[in-house]
């Protein structure tokens, strides 16, 4: 059986590990990245074109993370000639206390303002609000089909590589490096670093990792009724009315996406039905919120969230494997932050990511 060698492994090809190993090629390494699936899949959590880039955080180590995301993005540039951020703004409102966000956000310098209803619906006339608004100008959305190719090519032409419809069998961590058993022989690296999604625990059953919830979600695109703006929004919904809290963004051509947060299915990754589901729940809650949409118009859209029970990040490293996992339907504006956590982990035995992302052992 043939063996290869590297310095460092990438098992897994989406955003997260498309973002350490584009941060490992800026610090002068050549990583390697192996993912099972082809370019373009849509098997996990990084396809499609638009990912909320929602900045309403009062917690210190997702502000922090955020910050270091907002670096990498902006490092990253325009693709076509437009920012892979489209920062058209973020409205949050609902069921949540959201003077401790305007305040964390202000003491970031992020820009964070308050407010009234009728406001916000003066602006926003697609969009219905009962309450007080927050918003932010410096939110809106991640470019994610477009980020995942710039991040690619940024990887090639420092000297790294991507290697697409290849699956990584099995992870050993041995004295001598991480041993990768491939279809076709064996790849030996110093440090790996896994970033598989829904696959995670399966990956890696003897790392202590917490709990990891597969679900198949299902938001949509609805065909706006009109020309009115639309910013990205977070809705905290009445729960004795709708399932979940709501979430959304326009996505130019294909509509404006609205979609319950963590609601869907458990489910097998290697047997996920790719169907739809609170689709009527949905459409309702559109008809009572969005004026602006067609609750009728309906184009659903399949995607996994991988979770943890408290929404935490795991970011984390134990010998010479590092891990990137749970990102809980809430990770990809954080991409770039996120892997430059797990590139420092991967070149740094002794580094740390904030206590709240680190394995229960609190290493």
């Amino acid at each position: 059986m043939k063996t290869d060698a590297v310095q460092i492994a990438v098992v897994g090809g989406g955003v997260m590990g498309l973002a350490t190993a584009w941060e490992l090629a800026r610090r002068g390494l050549r990583p390697v990245v192996l993912e099972r699936f082809a370019r373009g899949h849509h098997e996990g959590a990084s396809h499609g074109a638009t990912r909320n880039f929602n900045n309403a955080y009062d917690d210190e180590h997702y502000l922090d993370l955020l910050v270091r995301a907002r670096e990498g993005w902006d490092a990253l540039g325009a693709v076509d000639g437009e920012p892979l951020l489209r920062l058209h703004g973020l409205v949050t409102h609902g069921l949540l206390d959201l003077d401790p966000i305007a305040r964390r956000l202000g003491e970031r310098g992020i820009h964070a303002v308050m407010l009234s209803a009728a406001e916000a619906t003066r602006r926003w006339p697609g969009m219905r609000f009962a309450d007080d608004v927050l918003y932010s100008r410096d939110a809106g959305v991640a470019r994610a089909s477009a980020a995942l190719v710039e991040l690619e090519r940024r990887i090639v032409a420092e000297g790294g590589e991507v290697r697409w419809e290849t699956p990584v069998l099995r992870i050993d961590d041995t004295d001598a490096g991480v041993r990768l058993t491939l279809p076709s022989g064996t790849l030996d690296a110093e440090v790996a670093v896994v970033t598989v999604g829904a696959w995670t625990s399966r990956m890696l059953p003897s790392l202590d990792l917490p709990r990891l919830t597969v679900t198949e979600e299902s938001p949509a695109h609805f065909a706006p009724t009109g020309d009115a703006a639309w910013p990205s929004f977070n809705h905290y919904a009445d729960p004795e009315r709708h399932p979940a809290t709501v979430y959304g963004m326009p996505t130019p051509g294909e509509g404006v996406k609205v979609g319950f947060h963590r609601v869907g299915d458990v489910v097998d990754p290697d047997a996920r039905p790719h169907r739809p589901a609170h689709a009527e729940a949905l459409a309702e809650y559109v008809r009572e919120w969005m004026p602006g949409l067609d609750p009728a118009s309906a184009a659903p859209i399949s995607c996994t969230y991988t979770s943890t029970d408290d929404s935490a990040f795991v970011l984390d490293r134990r010998g010479r494997i590092v891990v990137g996992a749970g990102f809980s339907g809430h990770g990809f504006k954080f991409a770039p932050g996120v892997g430059a956590v797990l590139a420092d982990l991967a070149l740094d035995p002794s580094a740390r990511a904030a206590s709240p992302f680190r394995l229960p052992d609190g290493r």
